[in-house]
């Protein structure tokens, strides 16, 4: 009877410890994704601190763990997608979640491996999205690229300089807020440099930089009503005209900077005092000017929205990549985007994005978190740009670009042209004279136009 007894408690024991080894092998295996990002580097990443924050909080409580495989650049990770996509020897296994551009999506072999979004987020989550953002992730009528962070474009503005400037000529910086404006500036900016050397003629400096012509040319056209694309190559209507002739003779008499590379090189040396650019490339701007001397000056970088034109609509080009989920198991898939909602939670989504330059995703961000946030930044330079931030989603609509196999090389294309052409015309008008100023401007117009129509 004692044996039958001790045998009897021995198998509740082991049936109560069997029951706490399946509770503590729970604990110790949650459900682990795996990430590749660019935002920052593996070690100093604000999205890998948010991370850490998810692992410990809602990540802790539903048994999910992300894991950060990867931090480098959208260039690598597109090629590094592909490469793994396309099943090519030594090529790493797809993680669970991917940043990505829409091109990327465009050049897999099948995007059914993505999942779509709208099965696990309703129509009312997702209309808490800003409706373009939505739009740009959707490829093939699947949203396939969730939103996390978007850039937008900025005009950035020296305002040390530019206060010297407009107590000269009188030029405010509301001027800036219209491209005429802001083309008839730069042409005064030139004048005025050049007066303050007279022993040293034609050395005028540039107030402009603009970073992608490509994309003034387009939401330009677009915003003039008019289609900047005809089927995969160029329209070239009238508003192109129109987008041209104030650009062209600003860089014909030296007002606008024509080098390469990125904007925040000229205005670092002072060769420019205004630029339009990402706004993600405030982490390049520089809060000194070194001049060719090499003296330095301690200045104020101010942003404002981009200028428009001042018949056309209010509209600005939205950039910035966005999460792909890799299909996998329910689980891992459920995992992904249980931490994407909570990256995208409007508290959540502030804190990372005013740590990157970028702007939030949702309007909730926008109009409740995001004001707060600002009055509690301790740069200026930064709280300008949240502000100029809070001004573009405000008072403009963002423009989605097409999905076309053509886009990449038409930038690429306008990029080099445009430049070249205009360089040609400032030699040009340096030769000739003021008198030559039209024809010039016309003459490399059609230049650039036969160029582009090849």
């Amino acid at each position: 009877m004692q044996h039958r007894k001790f045998f009897f408690l021995l198998l509740v024991i082991l049936f109560l410890c069997t029951g706490c080894s399946g509770t503590v092998k729970n604990e110790e295996t949650p459900t682990t994704i795996t990430v590749w990002h660019v935002y920052g580097g593996q070690a100093d990443s604000p999205l890998n601190d948010l991370i850490d924050q998810f692992n410990q909080t809602v990540g802790k409580e539903q048994q999910i763990n992300v894991q950060v495989t990867s931090v480098s650049n959208t260039n690598t990770i597109h090629e590094l997608v592909l490469a793994a996509a396309n099943g090519e020897p030594g090529a790493s296994e797809l993680p669970d979640l991917f940043i990505s551009y829409p091109k990327t999506v465009m050049a897999l072999p099948d995007d059914s491996i993505l999942v779509d979004y709208r099965d696990y987020f309703s129509e009312e989550e997702l209309s808490a999205f800003l409706p373009a953002f939505v739009e740009e992730g959707t490829v093939n009528d699947r949203l396939v690229i969730l939103p996390v962070a978007k850039s937008t474009e900025i005009m950035f503005i020296n305002q040390t300089i530019f206060d010297r400037f407009s107590q000269a000529t009188g030029v405010t910086m509301e001027d800036l807020d219209t491209w005429e404006g802001l083309f008839r500036a730069a042409e005064i900016y030139a004048d005025w440099t050049d007066e303050q050397t007279p022993d040293i003629p034609g050395d005028a400096k540039s107030m402009f930089v603009h970073d992608y012509y490509f994309n003034y040319f387009q939401i330009g056209a677009e915003s003039l009503g008019e289609d900047f694309f005809r089927g995969n190559k160029l329209a070239f209507g009238p508003a192109f005209q129109v987008a041209w002739e104030p650009l062209a003779q600003a860089a014909l008499q030296g007002g606008v900077w024509l080098q390469g590379g990125y904007a925040t090189a000229s205005l670092r040396t002072g060769d420019s005092i205004v630029s339009v650019a990402s706004s993600a490339s405030i982490l390049y701007y520089s809060d000194v000017v070194t001049y060719p001397d090499n003296t330095s000056e301690d200045i104020t970088i101010i942003s404002r929205p981009c200028p428009v034109f001042e018949n056309g609509e209010k509209l600005v080009m939205q950039r910035g990549a966005g999460f792909c989920t890799v299909r996998s198991t329910p689980e891992r898939e459920q995992a992904a985007v249980t931490f994407l909602k909570w990256l995208t939670e409007p508290e959540h989504n502030v804190e990372f994005v005013t740590r990157t330059g970028y702007m939030p995703v949702t309007r909730s961000a926008f109009e409740d978190e995001l004001p707060k946030a600002i009055a509690g930044l301790e740069s200026a330079k930064y709280a300008s740009l949240y502000q100029a931030y809070l001004d573009t989603q405000t008072n403009y609509e963002f423009y989605v670009p097409p999905q076309l196999e053509t886009y990449l090389s038409l930038e690429t294309m306008l990029e080099d042209h445009v430049r070249a052409q205009l360089a040609l015309g400032r030699q040009d008008y340096l030769d000739a004279g003021e008198t030559g100023l039209e024809q010039i401007s016309a003459e490399r117009f059609q230049d650039f136009r036969e160029i582009m129509e090849r």
